[in-house]
């Protein structure tokens, strides 16, 4: 994502999932920096230099977790009072500036600015580019000091509990390494010494306090039920089908703490490996100017129709997808552009702000970089990441597809018009920038030729740091290099305390066969009919998405929906993409929706209203995956099986989303609305009877609409 301002900031540490961090200052600010980078640094040197996995994964995590606690507050206290002094500073420009406004009518002179909602001057009010003015506005006394008082809170200092936590989780963390071998010996024996019991105890508990500093209580609460599980499972009603036989303290932490089943399984190997490339080449793109450049190119390519500034912000989203991971953070940075743009336009705010939060959930959902799920699919499945990338394009056009054509028809029903943007035009900066996309189409071609992922990802980053000297202004001399590793580093920290936290999760599940018993309670209660398993399956996955991080959510389903799934006859692929899916859209389904809660906080709009829009851009994403599961030719949506097929049944699902789109605002009546929403489901079943059924109907559907339009416009 572009670089943020203090106002984007706080709106990202507001509603994003993970907890906002410190913000520190000073010697200390740098020495974290420091820490960052050389942990960067170590995960692009294993690329090429591999170590073993436990010893690797461990030591990935000791430097990780003592960083958890010293950037991130243990409380909400100090967080509550930053808040309190901004929101006193807020009100207090939005008076002064309102003054100022009407003093200057008064006087003749022209407005110079929107307000927006929470009283802080739009960036781009003026140009519609997102230019942000080159100096601060000046400052009256009576302001200066709550200035100051903000400015004193953003800076924190961590608490002597802070470091000692710190301390501890790497002392755990080191004793095993001191004597790798002999400690996996030990675990592998279960004759672990009570020092080993102790350290893991330890390790266990501090993990789950880096979670709740970073994604909150729910998480927590949930590692916490399943270890009373594992401990306390034998006492369970032996008719029970979840009862086992009980395992004692020392299994326990042998399953987790000793082996690359528990803490440092597959979850944190995705964090280690995958995903700190992944994010340390976002930072390199986003400080080579890419990001601008992605913004600016899709200014430039819709310029002249009235439904071009939301086509705009649907393909800025799309591209910075490739920047960001974090559909709350490309929803921020993409609206403190767009939305002065979308409100000139004449959108209201809350359609604004659903296409503003559809937009931005997009960035979990676009390739080449996708959310940290989709690593997770590549290593469960045990396929190349490029393969999780063909899984994900047919839908991920058919998301972006159906966003496009609701635009479309708001454009029509809300009367928007063009609007005047000053930007160059696109051929020109393709010309001047378009070497931005090469490491993009890199990555590509690098897995296409059979290079790893990590491989494929760290060279591409190279390209990318290379090609920033092309741009005088994005030069990426050492400091930037620096700034760009310590970023990297420093974005993986929540996604690392969740992912080395979910594998208490997965380990109990393995240990005690939960998995594959609550599998069989979902097939039972669903009396083994695969719609009703898979309707079930998607409202647990949404449910457990609006108390847990998307990652999370996903690792958790995978291990007890998926088998559920795939008992019924759905294939691995299958399963997991449906899953991931629906804890993506977590993101924009009420009451939580935190991309959309965004977006609201960015246009002014009243929250719900915006949740349902944002709801409402984003349904083929909700219908498409249950093609996936429900019928036999699902598989070639995942691009999976001839060329003709996967071809014929991407362009009838195409219809299938018009049809939806159709339903949802593109016809004026309700009948025909219905028969388009049945007909958009006859299509998504994707087999020739129902195809045909889906046609007939939508054709019934619009030839109603015709027939009344004209009745109601004779002329």
């Amino acid at each position: 994502m572009t670089e943020l301002s203090d106002r984007e900031a706080d709106l990202v540490s507001a509603h994003e999932q993970e907890r906002p961090a410190r913000q520190l200052g000073g010697a200390l600010r740098l020495g974290v920096w420091i820490l960052g980078g050389l942990l960067s640094v170590y995960a692009l040197v294993v690329v090429f230099r591999p170590v073993e996995a436990l010893q690797h994964r461990m030591t990935f995590l000791a430097v990780a977790l003592p960083l958890v606690f010293v950037c991130y507050r243990s409380g909400t206290s100090d967080y509550l009072r930053r808040r309190m002094w901004l929101l006193r500073l807020r009100w207090r420009t939005r008076r002064r500036r309102a003054d100022d406004r009407l003093a200057a009518v008064g006087a003749g002179a022209p407005e110079v600015s929107d307000l927006s909602a929470d009283g802080v001057p739009e960036t781009g009010a003026e140009t519609g580019t997102g230019a942000r003015p080159s100096e601060a506005p000046d400052v009256r006394p009576s302001e200066a000091k709550f200035q100051a008082g903000a400015g004193a809170l953003r800076s924190e200092r961590p608490s002597v509990m802070d470091w000692v936590l710190a301390a501890a989780s790497l002392a755990v963390l080191v004793y095993p390494l001191a004597a790798i071998d002999d400690f996996r010996n030990r675990g592998s024996g279960a004759a672990l010494t009570d020092l080993d019991i102790v350290a893991g105890l330890a390790l266990m508990v501090l993990l789950l306090e880096a979670v709740r500093r970073t994604v909150g209580m729910a998480l927590a609460i949930i590692c916490v039920i399943f270890l009373i599980y594992a401990y306390y499972g034998a006492y369970l009603p032996i008719d029970w089908t979840i009862g086992h036989r009980g395992f004692d303290l020392s299994q326990i932490v042998s399953q987790l703490y000793t082996g690359t089943e528990g803490f440092f399984g597959v979850p944190m190997q995705v964090a280690a490996s995958y995903i700190i490339l992944f994010t340390i080449y976002g930072a390199v793109l986003d400080y080579s100017g890419a990001s601008r450049f992605f913004i600016d190119l899709s200014f430039a390519a819709f310029r002249r129709s009235r439904s071009a500034p939301g086509r705009t912000v649907a393909t800025a989203g799309f591209l910075l997808g490739t920047v960001s991971g974090s559909g709350v953070a490309t929803t921020v940075s993409l609206g403190s552009v767009a939305w002065p743009v979308l409100k000139r336009a004449g959108y209201p705010r809350e359609p604004a702000g659903g296409i503003l939060a559809a937009s931005g959930i997009g960035a979990i959902l676009s390739p080449p970089t996708l959310g940290a799920a989709a690593f997770i699919i590549a290593e469960y499945l045990r396929v190349g990441y490029l393969e999780v990338l063909l899984y994900a394009t047919i839908p991920t056009l058919l998301y972006y597809l159906g966003i496009f054509l609701a635009i479309e028809i708001d454009s029509r029903r809300f009367g928007t018009h063009a609007v005047p943007v000053d930007a160059p035009r696109a051929g020109r900066l393709l010309l001047r920038f378009g070497y931005h996309f090469s490491s993009l189409i890199l990555i590509i071609v690098l897995m296409a030729l059979d290079r790893s992922a990590f491989q494929a990802v760290v060279i591409a980053t190279a390209v990318a740091f290379a090609l920033s000297f092309l741009d005088p202004q994005h030069r990426m001399g050492p400091k930037r290099i620096g700034q760009a590793l310590a970023k990297g580093a420093l974005e993986v920290l929540p996604v690392t305390a969740v992912c080395a936290a979910a594998g208490i999760i997965v380990g109990v599940i393995t240990q005690t066969g939960l998995g594959l018993n609550l599998s069989a309670i979902i097939v039972d209660f669903a009396a083994g009919h695969l719609i009703l398993t898979t309707l079930m399956s998607a409202v647990a996955v949404m449910l457990l998405g609006l108390a847990v991080p998307v990652t999370a959510s996903f690792i958790i389903a995978a291990v007890i929906i998926g088998p559920a799934l795939t008992a019924l006859g759905v294939t691995q692929a299958e399963a997991y993409m449906f899953v991931f899916y629906y804890a993506v859209l977590s993101e924009v389904s009420p009451p939580t929706a935190l991309s959309a809660v965004a977006a609201a906080a960015i246009t002014g709009g009243n929250t719900y209203r915006t949740m349902m829009m944002a709801w409402r851009y984003t349904l083929p994403a909700f219908l498409v995956p249950f093609a996936f599961v429900l019928t036999p030719n699902g598989q070639a949506l995942l691009g999976q099986g001839p060329i003709g097929t996967v071809l014929l049944m991407a362009a009838v699902s195409a219809v299938a989303v018009a049809a939806l789109a159709m339903a949802m605002g593109g016809l004026s009546g309700w009948f025909e609305r219905v028969l388009a929403f049945v007909a958009a489901v006859l299509l998504l079943f994707l087999q020739p009877v129902p195809i045909v059924a889906g046609l007939a109907v939508l054709a019934v559907a619009a030839a109603v609409h015709l027939v009344r339009r004209r009745r109601r416009d004779p002329a």
